[in-house]
């Protein structure tokens, strides 16, 4: 039978290559998207065209009662998923004594709040379904160490840390293993405007990792040979603050 597995803001960037890197690997996905409803579809003609199904749930991941209309009825409809890759997330960055109430509300509300919006009404199905799943998290090395001019996406990458640690304890005797992955400076829309040749200084890889680099990952803790690997969170990094 094959799995399915629900990825969140996989309409580009990361997620994207998440979802795709699931799909050659034999999986089929969900695909989601707040508003680019036809980024999504191109990654949805893609996936098809690689042999495996995935369909699109379009809502805002923090808007809890969204979440919980869209993602029940998805499940209703279609059943429970394998696996959710918690993908989506934004950025405000901005120096912490001028950060606007918003660039912090945002933040938080978008990346720590979409946490529970979205996996509230996906793990009692699974506990109920007796599916011995996976749950993989997406933090960020600012959640491990901080970061000048993110105290708010630093703040909300740390939270999903401990989220996900709790949570894996919670979960371990139902069998569902929860992880997280923080990557370090990857190739995406979120990183475009770097001062590229600096930050390379500080990697010691001296280059930016790819989407693939994390997708990888993500695919190996959704496998069965990661079975007895939960509450970790594992960087992907180039070395960077190692």
């Amino acid at each position: 039978m094959v799995k399915e597995v629900l990825v969140t803001g996989s309409s580009r960037g990361i997620g994207k290559e998440i979802a795709l890197y699931l799909a050659k690997n034999g999986y089929d996905v969900v695909l989601h998207c707040q508003k680019n409803i036809e980024k999504a579809k191109e990654v949805q003609k893609e996936i098809e065209n690689l042999g495996s199904k995935a369909r699109i749930l379009q809502f805002d991941i923090k808007n809890r009662q969204e979440c919980l209309n869209t993602i029940s009825k998805d499940i209703e409809q279609n059943g429970v998923y394998y696996a959710t890759v918690l993908n989506a997330g934004i950025a405000r960055d901005n120096v912490f004594p001028v950060m606007e109430e918003n660039e912090w509300d945002d933040v938080l509300n978008t990346n720590l709040g979409g946490f529970y919006n979205v996996l509230k009404p996906i793990i009692m199905p699974m506990i109920e379904k007796r599916i011995k799943g996976r749950i993989v998290t997406l933090s960020s090395i600012s959640g491990l160490r901080g970061n000048r001019g993110q105290v708010n996406y630093s703040a909300s990458k740390a939270g999903i840390i401990g989220a996900t640690k709790a949570l894996s304890l919670e979960l371990a005797k139902r069998g569902i293993t929860v992880n997280c992955v923080a990557p370090g400076v990857i190739e995406s829309d979120m990183t475009k405007d770097l001062p590229v040749d600096e930050v390379k200084k500080m990697i010691p890889m001296k280059r930016f990792g790819t989407g693939k680099e994390v997708a990888s990952l993500v695919n190996y803790l959704l496998s069965e040979d990661a079975s007895y690997i939960t509450g970790q969170v594992i960087s992907v990094n180039g070395g960077l603050y190692s």
